[in-house]
């Protein structure tokens, strides 16, 4: 493919000089590119990517993209100069893979919790319909058969891209995609044309990087807007949620299809809730009629997640049989709820919870949860992440407090801060909630603290880390699973028959 083809539309708007030559792929990271690439150079929030222009000249690009107006032509490259470096990468990657977005039919989920499970959901019904799909998001990327980490909850443009030309090439029909409100401020999915758009709620979160919750939910909101592309064809919003009530009459007010569901309001809601320790049972109201739902996952927080899949599916076409199908097929979603057992006389759940949102939900599932198997206590390990919304970190420590009966105050990812500093913003909410706790920095000894505090009857949550892998600290990153650790502690107890793995 040549440069020009690669440019397309952004051909007349750009200032192009240097010849036309073909081109063998497309970068945005110098140390990726090989002889014959474009590389794209693109400023961002801590970096001009026009200082790594000669690095990929080095190794071998023979055309650059830049929106840096400071970065001057090298002899014998192609030069493209645009005024938005992101959107270049965005239409520079749909024209060299062939538009495979075009292809296939895009379902996007943003929202603050609930993203991961409500795609996990979505991704289960259609495949339970007899689609192939391209599953996105925090935890995992599935490309047809093949499942491979996630380096970020939405990635860049020129990887979206691969996947869904892999993927399509597979045979899949759908793409179901978490959209993150940083990928959406910066433009990452630029061009994409979601066909269905979910909202799942808006509470307190990335305010390190939105300037406040008015920001945020327009952020949000891009993807109902389109970036770069039209609006979805069918808007599922939350309308329990009050920003889901502001964004639903932004819908409308611009023609767009809205699908509204929760436990209170909308076309899809839930009848005769049973919430049981073995799962989930409720009557499924919907522009369709009336479905029963039988879930293994529990809480009323996934009433919601399997509510925003269903209406989420149904805008795909599939039937209600096919949406109990899927609902019912999902056994767990990794860091979710994920249950940590290894033959011990109580519960050890780890939960992705990081806000105080999220945490007051787990706490509403674990009191319930306990409560209707005996009366032991509940048992809250969590930390706050560093470099991120200090604000959020008291009320973290009193939502965890007010849940529970003991909490073990720790690290989660501290980054580049103290982590006693963290801590200290933290403890001013867990002390205001007048539970008792103990303080332990130390992620992996304050697991073991809190396994070897539970008694029988008991649940212990390990909150904040969910399924990640690492942690980041301010010497770098480290191998950490909290699974992994909490089978540790328990094995410790000599409580070892998990062969069969956490969570199952």
């Amino acid at each position: 493919m040549k440069f020009l083809d690669i440019l397309g539309d952004m051909a007349p708007q750009a200032a192009v000089s240097g010849g036309n030559p073909e081109i063998t792929g497309v970068e945005y990271d110098s140390r990726h590119v090989r002889p014959g690439n474009v590389f794209v150079a693109m400023r961002g929030g801590t970096t001009d990517g026009s200082r790594f222009i000669d690095a990929a000249v080095g190794n071998g690009a023979v055309a650059i993209v830049t929106d840096s107006p400071a970065a001057n032509q090298r002899e014998g490259v192609a030069w493209a100069k645009v005024p938005h470096g992101r959107r270049a990468l965005a239409v520079a990657s749909a024209n060299f893979y062939g538009h495979p977005e075009r292809k296939l039919r895009l379902t996007g989920i943003t929202g603050t919790n609930g993203k991961t499970t409500t795609s996990f959901l979505v991704d289960a019904i259609l495949r339970a319909s007899g689609r192939k799909t391209l599953l996105v998001g925090t935890i995992e990327y599935h490309v047809a058969d093949e499942i491979f980490p996630a380096p970020h909850t939405t990635p860049e443009a020129l990887e979206l891209q691969r996947m869904m030309r892999k993927a399509g090439e597979a045979g899949a029909t759908d793409v179901v995609m978490e959209v993150s409100s940083h990928a959406l401020a910066q433009e990452r999915v630029y061009g994409l044309p979601y066909d269905v758009g979910v909202f799942t709620n808006l509470t307190r979160d990335h305010l390190d990087y939105h300037s406040d919750m008015e920001d945020y939910f327009a952020a949000k909101r891009v993807l109902f807007t389109g970036c770069g592309g039209p609006p979805p064809k069918t808007a599922v919003i939350n309308t329990d949620d009050p920003w889901g009530g502001k964004l639903q009459e932004f819908c409308q007010e611009r023609g767009v299809q809205v699908l509204g569901y929760g436990l209170f309001s909308g076309a899809f809601r839930a009848l005769e809730v049973n919430l049981d320790t073995r799962g989930t049972t409720f009557r499924m109201q919907s522009p369709k009629g009336l479905e029963k739902i039988q879930t293994p996952l529990i809480g009323r927080v996934n009433v919601y997640n399997i509510l925003a899949a269903a209406a989420a599916a149904s805008a795909r076409g599939c039937t209600m049989e096919q949406i109990a199908d899927g609902v019912r097929g999902l056994h767990n979603v990794p860091g979710r709820f994920e249950s940590v057992h290894c033959g011990q006389p109580f519960t050890v759940v780890v939960d992705y919870a990081h806000t105080d949102d999220a945490m007051k939900n787990l706490m509403v599932v674990a009191r319930d949860f306990i409560g209707r198997m005996h009366n032991g206590r509940i048992i809250t390990l969590f930390g706050c992440g560093g470099d991120r919304d200090r604000k959020k970190r008291p009320m973290m420590g009193l939502a965890a407090g007010s849940g529970s009966d003991f909490v073990v105050l720790t690290s989660d990812n501290p980054r580049s801060e103290d982590p006693m500093a963290i801590i200290e913003e933290a403890k001013a909410g867990v002390v205001q909630s007048g539970v008792k706790y103990v303080v332990e920095p130390d992620r992996r000894k304050a697991i073991e603290l809190a396994v070897n505090e539970a008694r029988e009857g008991d649940m212990l949550l390990i909150a904040g880390k969910g399924h990640e892998r690492v942690q980041v600290l301010n010497t770098g990153t480290v191998p950490f699973s909290d699974v992994e650790v909490a089978r540790e502690a328990l094995a410790a107890r000599g409580f070892t028959d998990c062969a069969a793995g956490a969570g199952k």
